[in-house]
């Protein structure tokens, strides 16, 4: 009797089991997903850091979109070229003329600038120091406020806090533009590296509130656009600008202009 009700034991084990592997077999096909071997193997050259600076929601998104969509290969600021290459060489796209761009802090009003409305001992972050009355310390309305939000996001090491104010690496810096979406004054921008021309002030009032604000602030003069002979540079909404692509890196603005905010960063 107990040997009988041991076999009829297994029989129902036995029977259950494989009931469970062909339902577990039947399941596996049913949501089986078919992996794209193209797509994949661009991820692999992708580095990883989904910052999203490529336009696409991270990595595998980026990757999605070249297999699928035909996107530009060469929208990796972090892995530069040679990520494009290597993509080239799976898709039999060309990667084309690729600019190197660093970011750059549009401001000079450090410690020994910047003109103080008050005191600030709250929180080091930059972000918070805009909820306060006034949205920050500084008199100037666009001067880097200096608490380091920017920092705190790079992964790469490439921009630090020196003298009160954001400086970038240009040499570490892989142009994901996690700093320049952090920053709540929105003075960081994108730039070509090979670029030495460069105007460290985003001050759009006028000279006269600019000079109270900050000792070297752009006072829309005009001299540089004067000195300029290929149209290179303007000045819009009271602040001048560079068109990197006719700039020439002469340097006769950077030579003419009375506030010496206009920079030359070989």
């Amino acid at each position: 009797m107990d040997s009988t009700i041991l076999i009829i034991a297994l029989l129902i084990v036995g029977l259950v089991g494989l009931v469970l592997a062909i339902l577990i077999n039947v399941l596996s096909n049913f949501l089986y997903v078919k992996v794209d071997e193209k797509e994949a193997a661009i991820r692999e050259c992708l580095p990883g850091n989904n910052c999203g600076a490529c336009g696409f929601s991270g990595c595998d998104g980026y990757a999605a979109a070249i297999a699928h969509d035909g996107a530009p290969i060469n929208s990796c600021p972090v892995g530069g070229p040679a990520v494009a290459d290597a993509i080239g060489e799976i898709t039999g796209a060309s990667a084309g003329d690729s600019v190197k761009m660093v970011a750059f802090v549009k401001c000079s009003g450090n410690v020994n600038n910047a003109t103080d409305k008050y005191i600030y001992s709250g929180t080091k972050s930059c972000v918070q120091a805009m909820s306060v009355p006034g949205s920050g310390s500084k008199l100037c309305e666009n001067a880097c406020l200096g608490l380091g939000s920017c920092v705190s996001v790079c992964d790469f090491d490439a921009i630090r806090v020196c003298n009160g104010v954001a400086v970038v690496d240009k040499d570490a810096c892989v142009a994901c533009g996690k700093c320049a979406k952090t920053c709540p004054k929105h003075i960081i921008d994108m730039v070509p590296y090979a670029a030495p021309i460069r105007v460290a002030c985003a001050n759009t009032s006028k000279g006269k509130a600019v000079m109270e604000a900050c000792k070297v602030g752009c006072i829309g003069c005009m001299l540089c656009t004067k000195q300029c002979e290929f149209d290179a540079i303007h000045v819009e909404n009271n602040i001048a600008i560079i068109d990197y692509e006719k700039c020439t890196k002469c340097g006769k603005c950077a030579e003419k202009c009375p506030r010496k905010i206009i920079t030359i960063n070989n």
